[in-house]
């Protein structure tokens, strides 16, 4: 009998086992693919070094034809504001994606619990959002003048404090991996919901709550759109809201440069150099932190895709 069992999982395996061919096939389309992605971001670096002049002339290359730092130098040029707004965007990161996951996970708890008597009507509640937009002018009468958001700190964290889709993945999460006896034994045992959540759910929740949490994070980081619907006061200017100022306004001098007779050159401004140097900035924290979502990430996103 146990022989049998053993052959039976061998053929298994060996039916599941791929041939050294295509296995080699895998791995080179794989490593094409890596290369497709780095390779945007290597050029946009290479062309962050590159002399504004010599890039019109020789064209895109990762390795700059003529090395330069102007593009860093003019970004630069406003390094206070660069640096207060680097700190509102860690912040709104931060503080934004805590209580984004939190708000998610005490909402997708009781979605999870068939216990719940209404949570069809919250699950249509939270779907409604999904399907429907109430539109801008709505959204923005709210926002100021009910919420009072304007020119606030919160005017770019609470307009995304709750994602509907975070709260399906996370519910879907708990119903897959915490089994309800669980629940039930920590209740026998005089456990209160608010300590079964805290003490049992979210600890077990790791991998869903380490996804929803990178999710929101680079939501938050990238965010400029509440800045300019919400914000005036310069002081208050995420990172991607000032650097998008900034580069409209290096468009604006760029053109005006090529059009008005007495500016000598175009290349006063190095518009296009500058413009890539900023989105090296912009990127580098996100590019730095992904590396240790990623462990938790891929079991948070593949969730119910295997059988257990």
């Amino acid at each position: 009998m146990n022989n049998t069992l053993f052959i039976q999982k061998k053929h298994s395996v060996s039916e599941n086992r791929v041939s050294g061919l295509t296995n080699l096939l895998l791995n080179m389309f794989f490593i094409a693919c890596a290369v497709l992605c780095i390779y945007p971001i290597l050029l946009v670096v290479g062309i962050s070094f590159t002399d504004n002049d010599a890039l019109r002339q020789y064209g895109y290359k990762i390795i700059p034809s003529v090395f330069s730092t102007d593009g860093y130098a003019y970004a630069f040029s406003a390094a206070g504001s660069i640096l207060r707004s680097y700190g509102i965007t860690i912040f709104n990161t931060v503080a934004g994606t805590v209580i984004h996951v939190l708000v998610c996970a005490l909402f997708a708890y009781p979605m999870a619990r068939p216990e719940f008597k209404s949570r069809k009507f919250f699950m249509g509640f939270l779907l409604i959002p999904m399907l429907f937009n109430g539109g801008m002018v709505p959204w923005y009468v709210i926002c100021t003048q009910v919420l009072g958001l304007r020119n606030t700190i919160w005017a770019m964290i609470l307009p995304m404090v709750i994602s509907p889709w975070n709260v399906i993945v996370l519910k879907t999460f708990i119903n897959r991996n915490i089994p309800d006896s669980l629940i039930e034994s920590a209740r026998l045992e005089g456990c209160s919901e608010f300590r079964v959540f805290w003490n049992i759910v979210l600890p077990l929740s790791k991998a869903g709550l380490a996804t929803i949490a990178f999710f929101s994070a680079l939501a938050y980081w990238n965010d400029y759109w509440h800045s300019l619907m919400l914000i005036t006061d310069e002081s208050l200017y995420s990172l991607q809201y000032l650097l998008y100022n900034i580069m409209a306004k290096t468009q604006f001098l760029s053109s005006l440069a090529a059009r008005t007779a007495g500016i000598q050159s175009v290349g006063v401004i190095p518009a296009e150099t500058a413009r890539m140097a900023m989105c090296v900035l912009s990127i580098g924290p996100i590019v730095i932190v992904y590396p240790y979502f990623q462990r938790f990430f891929v079991k948070g996103i593949m969730v119910g895709s295997i059988k257990g």
